[in-house]
C-alpha cells in the first residue's frame, strides 16, 4: 500500500526537497510506501541530478541523524517545499509545446526528403541518357530520335528541379570534400567531372566524382 505525497505526516517526513549530508546532492521525496512483508514504512524519493533515479529507504533510516566532524546532523536535510502545482503545470505545458514543435519539425523533414529514394532511381537514368547523347556522331544528332531523347532529358531535368534537386557545380571549382569525391590528382581545382553529383534541397545525396589538377611540384631554390 502506498501513500500519496500530500498524506505524509508532519513530524515524520514531509514532501519537498532534501539534501544528503554526505554528497550534498538534492533529492525530492515523492511519497511513503509500506513494505508488504515487514510492514515497515519506506520513503520513496528521486534524485534531482543526472538521470533522476528513484530510491527507496526505510523511513527510520531516512529521518535519523548522523555524526559528521564531531557534530550530529540529519542524514537528509529539508531544503524546501518543492515545486508547486502551478510550476509543474507550466513545466508540463512547456514540455508539451516543445514536443509539438519537435513533431512538426520531424514531419517537415520527412516530407522534405520523402522523395529521396525515387530520386535515387531517376538520376541514373537521367545520367545515362546524357552520357549517351555525348557520344553519338554528328549525323545522329540531326535525326528525329535524337531530338526525342533531348526532349526526354529536358523532362527529367525539369522534374528533378521541381523536386528540389540541383546538380553540384564542379568545372573549374575548388575541390570541396563535402560534395565531391576525387578520383585522381591532389591539387585544389577540378579539371574534369567523371560523374555529376546532386543535392536535394541543399543536402548532398550523391557526391560528384571528379579529377583534380596534379599537385604542383616545388621548385628548387
Amino acid at each position: 500500500m502506498s501513500k500519496n505525497k500530500d498524506d505524509i505526516k508532519t513530524g515524520e517526513i514531509k514532501p519537498g526537497i532534501y539534501r544528503h549530508y554526505k554528497n550534498q546532492k538534492e533529492y525530492e521525496v515523492t511519497g511513503l510506501a509500506l513494505h508488504t512483508e515487514t510492514k515497515e514504512e519506506m520513503v520513496a524519493y528521486k534524485a534531482l541530478y543526472d538521470d533522476h533515479k528513484m530510491f527507496v529507504r526505510p523511513l527510520k533510516m531516512f529521518s535519523e541523524t548522523v555524526e559528521k566532524d564531531g557534530q550530529k546532523m540529519p542524514r537528509f536535510e529539508f531544503i524546501s517545499e518543492g515545486e508547486s502545482f502551478e510550476h509543474k503545470y507550466k513545466r508540463a505545458l512547456a514540455d508539451y509545446q516543445n514536443l509539438l514543435k519537435q513533431t512538426a519539425k520531424e514531419r517537415e523533414e520527412f516530407i522534405k526528403y520523402a522523395n529521396e529514394q525515387v530520386i535515387y532511381d531517376i538520376i541514373p537514368v537521367y545520367d545515362n541518357l546524357r552520357v549517351a547523347m555525348e557520344h553519338i556522331d554528328e549525323a545522329a544528332t540531326k535525326s528525329g530520335w535524337s531530338e526525342g531523347v533531348k526532349y526526354v532529358i529536358k523532362q527529367f531535368k525539369d522534374i528533378l528541379e521541381n523536386m528540389g534537386v540541383e546538380e553540384i557545380e564542379t568545372a573549374g571549382k575548388k575541390f570541396d570534400y563535402h560534395s565531391m569525391e576525387a578520383l585522381e590528382g591532389k591539387g585544389e581545382t577540378v579539371i574534369k567531372t567523371v560523374k555529376p553529383g546532386y543535392k536535394l534541397r541543399g543536402k548532398v545525396i550523391i557526391p560528384a566524382k571528379v579529377i583534380l589538377e596534379k599537385e604542383k611540384a616545388m621548385t628548387e631554390k
